[in-house]
């Protein structure tokens, strides 16, 4: 059962804090991808782990030259957006409308988006016995001065989710050109060996997830090592345990990529469990 569904139609839309308006067709992220998201995992009317969510995202409006956006509406809009038991509120900023061509001077104010999504049915269900994961044989690029940034140009994992459905997976790992690991096609990848967690390095390619960076900062008080590496295929093959991680689903273990078979370990059950506990 695959979880790849998050996004269907959104149930709430706010542009620029106006409920149900339509975006321009002039908008810079719809033109060229000149923007950034977060999908935040809302309970009980709270945002969870929502201080990483803007530090995030303050990150890469500075890298990409943003105007800052009103920061109180964005995030009140996205409370807004955080009505019932369990949701997804899905926020994007893009620079706006303007400028001439690629160059983006001119162009602004910067544009909130804000969407509130129902919880996925199938989540939990489709989470609980483990991923079955293939190899993706889209690759990632790398750009450093993009990496690690949640930005609007996602059509390489575009492109490697459409393969994941015609396996029948539910989630794939994608590689450089030369062969190191990055990411999920919608996660970030830890693998266990000997009681170590190591995950990709993201200072070229990739996304520096939320529940990664709770892992990176936690791991040491759980008693836990952890290292962000250089991984390869055979690193990922040979390891006791391998889990995916990302905010809606919060720790994810892998029991099978391609043809090898993993248990469900105990660094993936502690960590699920801290991370399902914690919220900030």
């Amino acid at each position: 059962m695959s979880v790849a569904g998050a996004d269907s139609q959104p149930l709430q839309l706010w542009v620029d804090g106006v409920e149900g308006a339509m975006l321009p067709v002039s908008d810079r992220g719809l033109h060229y991808g000149d923007g950034l998201f977060e999908t935040i995992a809302a309970v009980n009317g709270r945002l969870r782990f929502e201080a990483l969510h803007w530090e995030r995202l303050a990150r890469g409006c500075a890298r990409l030259g943003f105007p800052a956006p009103d920061w109180q509406a964005l995030r009140d809009e996205a409370l807004r957006a955080a009505t019932g038991e369990r949701a997804l509120v899905k926020v994007i900023v893009t620079r706006g409308s303007g400028g001439r061509g690629y160059a983006p001077r001119g162009a602004g104010p910067t544009r909130r988006i804000v969407m509130r999504y129902e919880w996925p049915a199938d989540a939990a269900a489709a989470a609980a016995p483990g991923a079955v994961c293939v190899w993706s044989e889209v690759t990632v690029s790398e750009q450093p001065r993009l990496a690690g940034l949640k930005h609007l140009n996602r059509l390489e994992q575009v492109l490697a989710r459409g393969l994941v459905a015609v396996q029948g997976a539910d989630e794939a790992l994608m590689c450089t050109e030369d062969g190191r690991v990055v990411c999920g096609t919608m996660s970030n990848v830890f693998i266990v060996c000997q009681n170590r967690l190591r995950t990709p390095q993201v200072d070229r390619a990739g996304v520096a997830g939320v529940i990664r960076a709770v892992i990176l900062r936690d791991a040491t008080a759980l008693g836990l090592s952890v290292a962000e590496s250089t991984l390869r295929r055979a690193d990922v093959e040979s390891a006791d345990e391998v889990f995916l991680t990302n905010a809606r689903i919060g720790v994810w273990p892998v029991r099978r990529l391609g043809g090898v078979d993993y248990a469900p370990g105990p660094c993936a059950r502690r960590l699920r469990e801290h991370i399902a506990s914690s919220s900030k």
